[in-house]
């Protein structure tokens, strides 16, 4: 296993803790939720390697960027690998639900399954999860919390400038 490294990014919508190896971005969280991942004891704390992520982060908080250009090394199982690849192809500025997202990846019958494995995204706002809202048009759940879901969605909208 390669060593993992990992910094934090102040951000808009709170501190991101990014980690990821040499090759690729694994996890970005965000740490004011509780569901927050710590770095690990064996992680190294560098923020070399995450020059390109914060470049992009931060271009798109601007308004600047729409979409990402990075290497990414999610971990989950080939389920959860399809529904956050499916995730990737979501226009920016655009929303889908959880049912159409289920119909993209095939399986039209797995919208809760779907659910799952969009909220266990690691790699939130780059694997654009934020995307995926209610089929009433409702925000539901979201790892950084509705109001940050909200922002993000305003922002795509061009109806919010964060920096």
């Amino acid at each position: 296993m390669n060593t993992v490294f990992y910094t934090t990014l102040e951000s808009p919508v709170g501190t991101l803790l990014l980690a990821g190896d040499s090759q690729a971005l694994r996890m970005v969280s965000f740490q004011s939720s509780k569901h927050a991942e710590p770095p690990q004891a064996d992680w190294k704390q560098d923020k070399a390697p995450f020059a390109e992520v914060i470049r992009q982060l931060r271009a798109y908080f601007r308004g600047e960027r729409k979409e990402f250009d990075l290497p990414l090394a999610p971990e989950g199982t080939e389920f959860q690998l399809r529904v956050w690849n499916r995730l990737r192809t979501i226009p920016y500025g655009e929303t889908i639900s959880y049912a159409q997202l289920a119909e993209r990846i095939g399986n039209p019958k797995a919208v809760r399954a779907v659910g799952l494995a969009n909220g266990s995204n690691p790699i939130p706002i780059i694997i654009p999860c934020h995307r995926v809202i209610g089929s009433d048009g409702s925000l539901t759940g979201f790892g950084g919390g509705l109001p940050t879901k909200k922002m993000l969605l305003e922002l795509e909208s061009k109806q919010l400038s964060l920096l």
